[in-house]
């Protein structure tokens, strides 16, 4: 009994001393354990669903539970995926996102607020179809140990609801169409650097 005692308590500052305060951390995405994704209802009857291939975030601050953290996201919108082709195509045209003229997706938070627990309010800027908006997204965090690399992680997920009318995305199509509120789902896994 002595001996698990001993292990938890060595394991357990192991921890607290991996997610200590730093004067500048950085959290690198794991891109093989990542997602973004939004959803939207067709025909008020159907969701369906995309991603985005290619995207990239960091997190940046000093205070071990993120509470003073910068994550900034960026994605390209010519890597949009719904799995048709023709749809993805009609996405990225001036129809919908342009991505010949607004090529990226940017996202730089202003607050990472801890609200309870592993639940934070993530206040930001998501600039879009050249339109730059401040949206409120709800963060779970969890945080471990990576047992090959035995480097701290944290695996966020990220959700909330925008609006594309907004962005001046799809101005075209009527809400009974496609919804105007589209939901956004990110799951992402960060290594500590």
């Amino acid at each position: 009994m002595k001996k698990v005692s001993t292990f938890t308590l060595a394991a357990a500052m192991i921890v607290l001393f991996a997610f200590k305060s730093d004067e500048n951390a950085t959290w690198s995405l794991d891109k093989a354990h990542a997602k973004l994704s939004f959803t939207v209802t067709h025909m008020m009857v159907s969701d369906v669903e995309g991603w985005f291939k290619s995207f990239d975030a960091k997190i940046t601050g000093t205070q071990a539970d993120f509470s003073d953290a910068v994550a900034e996201m960026t994605a390209e919108v010519s890597s949009i995926n719904t799995d048709n082709e023709m749809r993805d195509n009609h996405l990225k045209s001036a129809d919908f996102f342009d991505a010949a003229k607004y090529p990226v997706i940017t996202f730089k938070s202003k607050t990472f607020k801890k609200i309870s627990g592993n639940s934070y309010k993530v206040t930001g800027d998501l600039t879009m179809h050249g339109i730059t908006k401040t949206i409120v997204l709800d963060a779970l965090c969890r945080m471990g140990m990576n047992p090959k690399s035995n480097q701290p992680i944290a695996g966020f997920k990220i959700t909330g609801t925008i609006k594309r009318s907004d962005y001046a995305i799809g101005t075209s199509m009527a809400d009974n169409m496609i919804s105007n509120e589209v939901i956004v789902i990110a799951n992402a896994e960060f290594d500590k650097k």
